[in-house]
């Protein structure tokens, strides 16, 4: 009899041991959680850590501008517990998706409190944009400066922190480290511009991405497609490009890893200027890449405009 009731009381505590564990795992499940492109996906990586799982909706070396959502897409956000959006006009896709979803996730927009740049409607159109009946078009690249990217993360955390409080002193630690990263990157840049040539800062692209760099930088952004990549750059304004680059004697023009290279190869054989080589505007490189990570982003771009400026 005592030896049957050892037994059961074995048997008891292990079912209680097991049901322990079991919650343990549970409660350290990671948050499920979308980003719309590989960029805000890093920064929501490197404040979440361990305790996020981030989906990505347009991959690395992605466009997403012109993305076309998938019905995997519409099951990551109905899974999700929120949804990290860039905002600015930036994904056009985003609420249609998040409508046909039917998600229940909170959708975070991360360049919340950032200042944007703004184009009135005759200097968007001038520039080939079709911004309809709005009076501003807004430079939805907000990223491309360090200081907004802080902005970035402080809103990711404060996030993540309300929708999963058990964890809220992990994204503050994390987010903090991570700012401090942010900090010394820029001041990096900042002694790197000083070194090129106040002659040679005129860096031309094949998009209008780096807008918020050159405001932030001190360097002078020109492209012959406009703010969006769905906008194709009429001849007019390619014959002008060509013109400038001719009278100014720019150093080199670059491709960008998310638009077709065969137009900035135009540009480069009738101008007889170089290509500086690939900078990364919208997304980031594989894992193998020079660019897989934001910080790993900014660096390769910075040290690729110093190198084919100087």
């Amino acid at each position: 009899m005592q030896t049957r009731r050892s037994l059961i009381g074995s048997i008891l505590g292990s079912a209680a041991l097991t049901l322990v564990l079991a919650g343990g795992a549970f409660a350290a499940e990671p948050v499920k959680v979308v980003a719309t492109f590989s960029i805000i996906g890093d920064l929501v990586h490197q404040v979440g850590g361990d305790h996020v799982a981030v989906t990505t909706l347009v991959p690395v070396d992605g466009d997403a501008h012109v993305y076309q959502p998938t019905p995997e897409d519409a099951k990551a956000l109905a899974a999700s517990k929120l949804v990290f959006v860039n905002g600015l006009h930036m994904e056009g896709w985003m609420d249609r998706l998040v409508s046909a979803s039917g998600t229940k996730a909170g959708v975070v927009t991360v360049s919340q409190g950032v200042k944007p740049l703004e184009f009135t409607r005759e200097e968007a159109e001038e520039a080939g944009e079709n911004n309809g009946h709005h009076h501003h078009i807004e430079d939805p690249h907000a990223w491309q400066s360090v200081p907004n990217a802080e902005i970035y993360v402080a809103n990711i955390a404060a996030a993540l922190e309300k929708a999963d409080p058990a964890n809220a002193e992990a994204y503050k630690a994390n987010a903090a480290a991570y700012e401090a990263k942010l900090k010394a990157l820029d001041a990096h840049i900042r002694e790197v511009v000083a070194t090129i040539p106040e002659a040679n800062r005129t860096v031309i692209t094949s998009h209008d991405a780096f807008g918020y760099f050159g405001h932030a930088y001190g360097l002078t952004f020109e492209a012959p497609e406009g703010l969006s990549t769905d906008s194709e750059a009429s001849a007019q304004d390619v014959a002008k490009l060509i013109d400038q680059i001719r009278t100014e004697k720019t150093p080199a023009i670059f491709m960008e890893n998310i638009t077709d290279p065969r137009l900035i190869e135009q540009i480069a054989r009738e101008t007889g200027t170089k290509i500086g080589g690939t900078v990364y505007s919208d997304a980031l490189s594989p894992a193998d890449g020079p660019a897989p990570t934001y910080l790993d982003m900014m660096n390769n771009n910075i040290s690729m405009f110093a190198a084919a400026l100087k």
